[in-house]
């Protein structure tokens, strides 16, 4: 693989994750994570599917339609190589949610992740959740003792 593929590769796994949580899809999100640590601001949390699909099944609403009727807007991937198969990655993130007749923007931060190349294929190794920078009404997003 080129660099250019490998960054390619790198943002279609972030976009990826944003499509399945829009979706609900929380098994699926879990199995982008299957070998990768959570931390917040660098404290480790928990790790791997199982841990993954609980957090957001215990933090997140899901409306009658079966989704969180979001859209996660990834954006600004900064990825640094450390050798062929390792890989520090930088993106921020927006959530937009549709509430009756508007949309709003719920939140917006930065993901700090790391990545590594196992068996051909880019995968998380670690993302740290504790850069919510900037919080709107996520009361019909979040279940309350989340917020």
């Amino acid at each position: 693989m080129t660099v250019d593929d490998d960054h390619h590769a790198i943002c279609t796994l972030l976009y990826r994750y944003a499509e399945l949580l829009d979706a609900g899809d929380f098994a699926s999100v879990g199995e982008l994570f299957a070998d990768a640590d959570i931390t917040i601001r660098g404290e480790v949390t928990g790790h791997g599917a199982a841990h993954v699909r609980a957090m957001f099944e215990t933090m997140v609403v899901v409306h009658p339609d079966g989704t969180p009727r979001t859209r996660h807007l990834i954006t600004n991937p900064i990825i640094d190589f450390d050798g062929r198969d390792n890989a520090r990655v930088r993106s921020c993130y927006t959530v937009l949610q549709q509430r009756e007749a508007r949309i709003d923007i719920v939140a917006s931060g930065r993901h700090l992740d790391t990545m590594a190349r196992r068996g051909g294929e880019w995968t998380f190794t670690s993302r740290d959740y504790g850069y919510l920078e900037l919080v709107g009404d996520t009361s019909e997003h979040l279940r309350a003792q989340s917020r």
